[in-house]
């Protein structure tokens, strides 16, 4: 894609991964496994720090429950967003998910402090 010179830029020190995508659309299931592939893969970052985000436009009859990924990304925490019908869910699991993001931060901030201490 045109953007790829820009990256590197956008994983410079970079915590967490966020890939919204449309399940509906069969190019965005190959095009997920590519962003994985560079920003989660690449950086090295776990897959905890990454989450799916499944969005169902408004109106459209997308099958919520069986939307079967492959291997790599089924290991993947996976949400599905309709803010249309429970934007409330959403908010909560995005909640989870930065909370997550933040002990990871501060767990790795204390083991460098350790290692420098030690």
């Amino acid at each position: 894609s045109r953007f790829e010179t820009c990256w590197p830029a956008l994983m410079k020190d970079s915590h967490g991964v966020i890939i919204i995508f449309n399940p509906e659309l069969p190019s965005h299931l190959k095009e997920i496994e590519v962003w994985y592939s560079c920003f989660v893969q690449q950086q090295p970052l776990l897959d905890s720090q990454c989450l799916l985000v499944a969005h169902h436009k408004p109106g459209s009859a997308g099958d919520m429950e069986n939307l079967s990924l492959a291997y790599p990304l089924n290991k993947l925490k996976l949400i599905h967003s309709n803010l249309e019908e429970d934007p409330e869910d959403v908010r909560m699991e995005f909640i989870k998910y930065f909370r997550s993001i933040i002990t990871i931060i501060n767990e790795s901030r204390d083991r460098e402090e350790m290692s420098i201490i030690s």
